[in-house]
């Protein structure tokens, strides 16, 4: 499975440099000089970081064969990607990849079925989205206190939902 790391944005400057959206927790691991990174769409790459700096809050990066604003801007838009067998599994036992989240079945604390996760959005707090069938999704905060368990090897999460939150 593909995990996006970063999403090219507009051009900086005039000689080819990219803005990025990171979307990894560690952008020194995920994109390091020197590394080909896979792209979505696929014709587009796979792409190889010549530089790479930060300038206000923003990584900038410098690719091979991309000289130029007008090639830089034909990028925009395209995800940085990686394969989810590179990323290694956190110690954490509560960090979870949204590859590993999406896919489950959740059921209450009481053991009824409420649906299966379909997405996880990432708006100042997470966010699962919950297919429900007939119904229309739940957005369920993937916080403890309404997530108590999540069992990756069972395939199902068990979420104590507020009155009303269903």
């Amino acid at each position: 499975m593909q995990l996006v790391v970063g999403r090219i944005g507009r051009p900086h400057g005039v000689r080819g440099e990219v803005t990025v959206e990171v979307r990894t927790d560690d952008p020194d691991l995920r994109l390091p000089v020197g590394a080909s990174i896979a792209t979505d769409p696929a014709e587009r790459g796979p792409i190889v970081i010549e530089g790479r700096r930060w300038h206000k809050g923003m990584l900038l990066l410098t690719l091979a064969g991309v000289a130029g604003r007008d090639a830089a801007d034909q990028l925009r838009g395209t995800m940085l990607v990686i394969d989810s067998a590179e990323v290694e599994p956190s110690d954490d036992p509560d960090e979870f990849h949204d590859h590993q989240l999406i896919g489950l079945k959740v059921v209450t604390v009481e053991g009824e079925s409420v649906g299966e996760v379909t997405d996880v959005l990432h708006h100042g707090q997470d966010l699962l989205v919950v297919r429900r069938g007939g119904q229309d999704d739940a957005l369920i905060p993937f916080v403890k206190a309404l997530v108590p368990e999540v069992d990756l090897a069972g395939g199902r999460l068990v979420v104590a939902p507020p009155e009303g939150l269903l």
